[in-house]
């Protein structure tokens, strides 16, 4: 594909701006001085001087910014040609901006923007997965009433994956297995006995012999890694919250709630990640999952990147592929087809374009609501505590998560693990126990809860008519 022919840019600019500027809201910023036709000049943080602070941060000359706090503050800098700091996203909502990226990562404030950008006449990429996974198909019907898009963004994984997903259906490849690697490799030094994980070094004496899947039984290889890497993080709430992402999007599922998560080098995924009938780990097929990609020192990573494992219906031309480098299971029935690398805000343009100039979205025209990700307790939690969301991954000690079959908020159902999040216990929770709705003490003025309600509402309306 030409994507100068499928953006048709001509001489058009798009206005965008961008709400947090942690890693991925930085690296779009500072693309946004490059690519031609993106203009990104208003940038939004907790204060005002953390925003300014990244925009010097990227190149742009203390001279050329303006700390803005009030609207008219904000439109007379916009008039002046300036780039704009903001503390507040109210303070810049009025300035004549096509697409606001929403990078925040936090799921309450994260829907509070969201909300606001769609009034304010804004398309919406929605880099904060947290708020897509709660509420994302009801915002999608809120922007197509408001004639605007919510869209998950290249550059991250969601988007990604759809991408090679519809690709991949488009041209009648049969998916066995969709998914992602996990953020970080897990790298394996066999004469150290050990494995680096996201900066840190593991001792793992009990991994001696499992480097390669050689001729062993794929459920028993992935069986004995996993424990002899108990030590190592396993599960991650945010590679479920992109699953589910992708899943309302694609109208997948997974073959378990946890997902597997295998430990597997690139070579492996498709003799593991397809039906136990073909020797590997899956009882259905069409489905979703992660994979810790395993490697040596100097080998290749997988970067995060997305993958989709499908079937080998033409002998011939699969064998062709093989001998041409492709990945397939040992015994030839699987293959898998990859983009090894997620790019974050370097990549964003595509998703702000193809928004603002085609009308459509990077993600699904019209997401279901097929998953839901749910909060579960992996220890036993008295009333009265706070389940307090921190950290790289927004996780909450002592909970997991799980993917599980779309349901509407009910006091007996359980709740999504970020509507869950930074709320107190109204009642005890045993250890295994999903926490649900009516353990929460629930707050009224919570957005994001307003607007899981509200898709609730639009869904139980659409069956009622249907």
């Amino acid at each position: 594909m030409n994507y100068h022919g499928y953006f048709g840019r001509g001489d058009r600019t798009v206005e965008c701006c961008i709400i947090g500027t942690g890693g991925f809201g930085r690296s779009f910023l500072a693309q946004g001085l490059v690519v031609p036709g993106l203009s990104v000049r208003v940038a939004v943080d907790r204060t005002s001087a953390i925003a300014a602070e990244c925009l010097r941060s990227v190149g742009i000359a203390e001279a050329d910014i303006r700390e803005c706090h009030t609207p008219d503050e904000a439109r007379s800098a916009w008039d002046a040609g300036a780039f704009i700091a903001a503390g507040h996203y109210e303070t810049v909502a009025a300035l004549p901006v096509s697409v606001v990226v929403e990078a925040t990562g936090n799921p309450e404030v994260g829907a509070h923007h969201a909300a606001r950008a769609i009034e304010a006449g804004c398309h919406v990429a929605l880099v904060s997965k947290e708020v897509d996974s709660v509420a994302g198909p009801g915002l999608a019907d809120m922007a197509r009433e408001a004639g605007v898009i919510v869209s998950p963004v290249d550059g991250d994984q969601p988007s990604l994956l759809i991408g090679l997903v519809t690709w991949a259906e488009i041209l009648g490849l049969e998916i066995v297995c969709a998914g992602k690697s996990s953020e970080y490799d897990f790298v394996y030094d066999r004469e150290a006995g050990t494995i680096e994980c996201n900066g840190t070094v593991h001792d793992v004496p009990d991994f001696a012999g499992l480097a390669r899947l050689g001729d062993a039984a794929s459920p028993d290889m992935v069986a004995r890694r996993s424990a002899a890497t108990a030590a190592l993080p396993q599960r991650a709430v945010p590679d479920l919250c992109e699953m589910t992402i992708v899943a309302n999007a694609c109208g997948m599922q997974p073959d378990r709630a946890e997902l597997h998560c295998p430990i597997a080098r690139i070579d492996e995924v498709p003799s593991i990640l397809c039906e136990a009938a073909d020797g590997g780990i899956l009882k259905n097929t069409g489905v979703l999952d992660v994979f810790h990609c395993l490697r040596e020192p100097g080998e290749i990573s997988f970067a995060g990147g997305v993958f989709v494992v499908v079937r080998c219906r033409h002998e011939e031309t699969w064998d062709l592929l093989r001998d041409k480098g492709h990945v397939l299971s040992r015994n030839g029935r699987t293959a898998m087809i990859f983009i090894p690398r997620h790019l974050l805000g370097m990549e964003a343009a595509t998703t702000v374009f193809e928004i603002a100039l085609r009308g459509v979205s990077s993600g699904a025209e019209r997401p279901g609501h097929h998953v839901d990700l749910v909060a579960v307790a992996d220890r036993d939690f008295p009333a009265g505590t706070r389940l307090d969301m921190g950290g790289h991954h927004h996780s909450i000690d002592g909970v997991s998560a799980r993917m599980v079959p779309g349901a509407r908020l009910a006091p007996q159902n359980p709740a999504p693990f970020y509507i869950a999040s930074n709320r107190v216990l109204a009642s005890d929770v045993k250890a295994g126990d999903p926490i649900r709705m009516s353990d929460l003490v629930l707050d009224d003025d919570s957005e994001l809860l307003r607007l899981r309600r509200e898709q609730d509402r639009r869904l139980a309306d659409s069956k009622m008519t249907a």
